[in-house]
């Protein structure tokens, strides 16, 4: 009892005073345009994502995101298109934010092997909040606690707000360089810095959803080359730093592909103490790829048992079936992705 109203006293105080910070995924290459809109339409074929995150499944599954996307080159207009569904439940359901979003990415083409992508991100969002799962001060007795006979919560002389339900648009943009040998990033989210407030306590407090800075990069080292009836095999070192309002990370590490598996592994930084190192495992076959990875709290969290963060990916890239490889041509494309695909 004593987590979930520290919880629930965290989750609404966050959210209306310092404005909640936004999930990420730790498997980033499973949900490309969650990270910057200029990745859209990077596979020859379309491409849909399925990421589950729980973070913190100790505390009543405090932290719960779903997302879904689906992305779709047009080589030929030198543009790829991308849908994405994203829902955050905060609070074993206290507060959940839903959005839905487009993606247009345009690319650049210097010499042969050298491209630049600029993407911009245009959707809406939905907050919502469940007052009926709030626990209030008042409502805990001293001697038989926030339940009276027959478990039926005690009343709270709290008011909810006029409404419990929160509306905005969102706009972002990011900018993708890369090559046959590196890639590198750039990417701003909420670029009107929407208001996503209920309560509105004090509206001169009020400044809107901070852009979420984003900053990341990596190379590709090929050991062997795949065929069209094998995998190839390589490492992808890479990096990304992430600033929203106060709070910021710095996540470095490493991807392997090995024939049909890969592995990884991460370091996440805040800015004022560690995190948590990311463990990767997966398969792939045909069209599919799943991963799974494991979020291991290093911080001082640790010591309350928080269980880190579990993550769930699915992969469904068209590129790899048998029918698109048969009908494949030479492509202009010659690019370090081979973690994304």
């Amino acid at each position: 009892m004593k987590r979930q109203i520290q919880l629930s006293v965290l989750i609404v105080f966050l959210f209306n005073m310092l404005h909640a910070q936004d999930p990420i995924f730790s498997q980033f290459y499973a949900a490309p345009i969650q990270i910057n809109p200029a990745f859209a339409g990077n596979t020859l074929a379309p491409r849909i994502s399925l990421n589950y995150r729980s973070q913190w499944p100790s505390f009543n599954n405090a932290y719960v995101t779903y997302a879904a996307s689906y992305e779709q080159l047009f080589e030929r207009a030198n543009s790829g298109l991308g849908l994405m569904v994203q829902s955050d439940n905060a609070g074993d359901g206290v507060l959940r934010t839903t959005g839905f979003s487009a993606t247009y990415a345009y690319r650049l083409t210097f010499q042969r092997d050298f491209f630049i992508k600029f993407g911009a991100e245009f959707g809406g969002t939905q907050v919502s909040l469940d007052w009926n799962k709030l626990l209030f001060t008042d409502q805990i007795d001293p001697i038989n606690g926030p339940t009276g006979p027959g478990g039926i919560p005690n009343p709270t002389d709290e008011n909810p707000p006029e409404s419990l339900t929160k509306s905005y648009l969102d706009i972002s943009a990011g900018m993708l360089i890369y090559n046959s040998k590196f890639y590198a990033g750039f990417s701003a989210k909420h670029l009107n810095t929407p208001d996503e407030t209920i309560l509105g306590v004090n509206e001169q407090l009020n400044s809107g959803l901070p852009v979420r800075w984003t900053l990341h990069g990596g190379t590709q080292i090929t050991l062997v080359r795949g065929t069209r009836k094998s995998w190839p095999v390589f490492v992808s070192p890479n990096a990304a730093f992430i600033k929203q309002g106060d709070f910021g990370q710095i996540d470095a590490g490493a991807y392997f592909g090995f024939g049909k598996f890969f592995a990884g592994g991460w370091y996440r930084h805040a800015f004022s103490n560690p995190d948590a190192a990311i463990v990767l495992v997966g398969f792939q076959s045909g069209i599919f790829k799943i991963g799974y990875s494991l979020d291991v709290t290093v911080s001082e969290l640790a010591t309350y048992g928080t269980g880190g963060a579990h993550e769930v990916s699915l992969t469904l890239n068209f590129e790899n079936s048998e029918s698109f490889q048969k009908r494949r041509r030479a492509s202009r494309f010659n690019d370090c992705f081979q973690l994304f695909r």
